[in-house]
């Protein structure tokens, strides 16, 4: 399942926006209002739940400075990514696309595709507001 926002204008450098997403501590002001929990485990890892979900534990997978940042799923019973692709538009501002990659069967997909649409689409529209 593959699932992509559309671009988010961000009204900070590229290099800030990269250093924005990658201190895991500032992912809490783009969470959606139905938080219900969010802790940083360490410099790497994160672990959030929306309300009636389970607990999701992202942890950093790659990153290349100021373009890219990926996070994945730190457990192998859900395995996924989300990624964060990070554009220039000029000095002062820069354009970022949220994708989700996960290897679901059909009917796992079908119950956490609009869940998870919904999700990234609110990490997105959060994100153009910082």
């Amino acid at each position: 399942m593959f699932i992509e926002t559309p671009k988010a204008q961000v009204a900070k450098s590229k290099e800030d926006t990269f250093n924005f997403l990658n201190e895991l501590s500032n992912f809490r002001q783009l969470m959606p209002e139905n938080i219900d929990k969010f802790e940083v485990l360490n410099e790497n890892r994160f672990l959030f739940a929306l309300k009636g979900m389970p607990e999701i534990v992202l942890e950093k997978k790659e990153q290349t400075p100021f373009e890219q940042i990926i996070l994945g799923a730190a457990s192998d019973k859900l395995p996924f990514t989300l990624t964060a692709n990070i554009q220039e538009v000029d000095g002062q501002q820069s354009e970022v696309i949220l994708s989700f990659k996960g290897e679901f069967n059909a009917m796992m997909a079908m119950m956490i595709k609009s869940p998870i649409t919904n999700f990234i689409n609110t990490l997105s529209t959060n994100l153009s507001k910082i």
